[in-house]
């Protein structure tokens, strides 16, 4: 079977991403293009995005990782673990954290602040590929956005359900008959 079978609908294809993270690209080139920043790839979910934008940025970086965990199936459980820990010395560096989407909030508000209070970090900015406002429950807004998406089950291009889809070109709405099983 393929998995755009179960695709309901494309809610972003593949040119328009590319077109945006060019975009993306050029403000974000602008902002550090003498600051040397550390991105930080928030796994697993960004690492597409977090390649296509790397190819596209044109000033010196470097990479690191963290993986927090907040969802339990598709929906978020409220309470962030972080299982891979940056392995770079982050004190008194520019940080980019790069995130597939943001809902709740919940995730990135407690790495900015772990960023701030523990890894004692110069500055952190965030670039998220999706926002889903309206789900928000934290204090917490992406300095650079891809898309406002509406309330709906997304994956591709990263974003998974139970693994999977993360593989798709573009960002589509999961049919729901797949995650109410």
């Amino acid at each position: 079977m393929k998995i755009s079978n179960d695709i309901k609908k494309i809610l972003i294809n593949e040119n328009d991403l590319n077109q945006r993270i060019n975009e993306l690209a050029v403000s974000l080139t602008n902002e550090y293009n003498d600051k040397n920043p550390i991105i930080l790839s928030l796994l697993k979910g960004s690492v597409p995005f977090t390649s296509e934008l790397s190819k596209r940025l044109d000033f010196p970086l470097e990479f690191d990782y963290m993986k927090p965990s907040s969802y339990v199936g598709t929906k978020s459980s409220g309470e962030v673990q972080i299982q891979i820990k940056p392995t770079l010395d982050l004190k008194n560096r520019h940080v980019l954290v790069v995130e597939d989407i943001i809902d709740t909030g919940r995730t990135l508000y407690i790495v900015k602040e772990l960023l701030k209070t523990v890894y004692h970090v110069k500055s952190v900015k965030i670039v998220a590929l999706l926002d889903k406002k309206e789900m928000r429950v934290c204090d917490i807004d992406p300095d650079f956005t891809g898309f406002l998406i509406p309330n709906e089950f997304v994956v591709g291009f990263g974003l998974d359900y139970n693994e999977q889809y993360r593989n798709l070109p573009y960002i589509g709405v999961l049919k729901e008959e797949i995650y109410q099983k």
